[in-house]
C-alpha cells in the first residue's frame, strides 16, 4: 500500500513540476523535441525523474520508488499534458508500471520496477490490434509473440515492451509479456501522427521469445481502467492551459478599439469554457480517487470520465481556435497543437461512445 500524502506536499509537487517545465519545456523546446530521435525530449526527461522523481511516484518502496500513489502521478501527468511536453510520463510511468503492477507478479515487478522508477529504462505497452484495443494485435504461442501492435506510444523510445497478447485456443486469454525493445525479430516503425506531441509506432514481433509475466483474470480491464483515469488527468491540464492561452489572447488583442475580451458575448463563451475545464476537473478526480482506492465502481467512473473530459477537451480547444481567430489554425501558434491533441486522445484506449458500452452501469 502507498503512503499517504498531503494536500501540502502534493502542492509542493505540482509546483515542482510546473517550474522545471515552465524553464525547460517551452514551445520552442517542444516543437525542436517533436523533430528529434525518438520524438521526445529525453534531456527533460532525464531532469524530471533524476529531479522530482515523476517516474518512481506510484512504484512501491520496495522496489526503489517513491511509494506514493497513483493520484501523485496524476498531478504529473496533468502538469505535462499542459505543456504537450513528449517526454514518456504516459507511456513509462503510466502504462507499463501501471501492467507491471496490474500483473500482481512480485518476480516481474523486482526485474522491471526499479529501472523504470529511475526513468533509466522507458517502458511503452504494447495493446491495440487493426480494429483497436479490444482485441489485442499479438498473439503468444508456446512462449513465442507473433503478430502487430498498433498504437505504441513512445515505441521508437522504449527500452523495453510490455506486450498484452491473445493465448489460447480460441485467442479469447490475455497474457502478458516482457521483451528487450532491442531483441531480433522486433519491428518498430514510426507513425505518422495527428498529434505531433505524441509519438506513436507500429511494432511488429516475428515468433519472439518473451518471458511470460502473470496474468490475473481482467488484466487488460484493470489496465484499461488505469489509462483513462490517468488520460482524464492530462486532458484536464491541456484544456485548462488552452483556456488559459484564449484569455490571454482575448485581452491582449484588440478590434474596433477595444480588446477582444471586453465583449460581452466573448465573456460568456469563455465562461462557458471555464465550466468545462471545472467539471473535467471533478470528473477526473473522482475517477482517480476511485483508482487509487480499488473501489468497485473505478471502470464506471474512468469510462465516464474518459468520455466527459474527451468531449469536453475538444470542445474547448474548438472555442479556442475560434475565439483566436485566423491565427489559431496556423502552425506557428500553439493553440493548434492542443486541439489536435484533444481530437487524439479521445481515440486513444477505445472511443468515448464505445466507453460506456465496455462497462458495465
Amino acid at each position: 500500500m502507498s503512503s499517504e500524502v498531503g494536500a501540502e506536499e502534493r502542492a509542493a509537487l505540482t509546483d515542482s513540476i510546473r517550474d522545471v517545465l515552465r524553464k525547460r519545456s517551452t514551445s520552442e523546446a517542444v516543437r525542436t523535441a517533436m523533430q528529434s530521435d525518438g520524438r521526445v525530449d529525453r534531456d527533460l526527461w532525464d531532469t524530471l525523474c533524476a529531479e522530482i522523481g515523476v517516474s518512481a511516484l506510484a512504484v512501491p518502496e520496495q522496489y526503489d520508488g517513491a511509494d506514493a500513489s497513483w493520484a501523485e502521478t496524476a498531478l504529473a501527468v496533468e502538469e505535462v499534458g499542459a505543456t504537450l511536453s513528449p517526454v514518456p510520463v504516459f507511456s513509462s510511468a503510466v502504462l507499463a508500471v501501471g501492467a507491471v503492477l496490474a500483473s500482481e507478479d512480485s518476480e516481474a515487478a523486482a526485474r522491471l520496477l526499479p529501472g523504470l522508477a529511475s526513468g533509466e529504462t522507458i517502458g511503452a505497452l504494447c495493446w491495440a490490434g487493426a480494429t483497436g484495443w479490444n482485441t489485442p494485435g499479438v498473439s503468444a504461442d508456446a512462449g513465442l509473440l507473433s503478430g502487430t501492435a498498433e498504437y505504441v506510444i513512445d515505441g521508437e523510445s522504449a527500452d523495453v515492451f510490455l506486450v498484452l497478447a491473445r493465448a489460447g485456443d480460441d485467442g479469447q486469454h490475455i497474457t502478458l509479456h516482457e521483451i528487450d525493445a532491442s531483441a531480433p525479430g522486433i519491428t518498430v516503425t514510426a507513425l505518422p501522427v495527428l498529434d505531433p506531441t505524441r509519438p506513436l509506432a507500429r511494432v511488429s514481433f516475428d515468433e519472439v521469445p518473451a518471458t511470460a509475466v502473470s496474468s490475473p483474470p481482467g488484466i487488460a480491464d484493470r489496465i484499461r481502467t488505469l489509462a483513462w483515469a490517468m488520460l482524464s488527468a492530462e486532458q484536464v491540464g491541456g484544456a485548462a492551459r488552452a483556456l488559459a492561452l484564449t484569455v490571454e489572447y482575448t485581452s491582449d488583442r484588440k478590434q474596433f478599439g477595444r480588446t477582444l475580451g471586453s465583449f460581452q458575448s466573448l465573456k460568456h463563451r469563455m465562461a462557458d469554457m471555464y465550466v468545462s475545464v471545472e467539471a473535467m476537473r471533478s470528473m477526473s478526480a473522482a475517477a482517480v480517487a476511485a483508482v487509487v482506492a480499488g473501489r468497485d465502481d473505478a471502470a464506471q467512473l474512468a469510462a465516464v470520465a474518459h468520455v466527459q473530459c474527451s468531449e469536453e477537451y475538444m470542445r474547448v480547444t474548438g472555442e479556442a481556435i475560434q475565439l483566436h481567430g485566423g491565427i489559431g489554425i496556423t502552425w506557428e501558434h500553439d493553440i493548434g497543437l492542443y486541439f489536435k491533441r484533444a481530437q487524439a486522445d479521445a481515440q486513444l484506449f477505445g472511443q468515448p461512445h464505445e466507453a460506456l458500452q465496455s462497462v458495465p452501469l
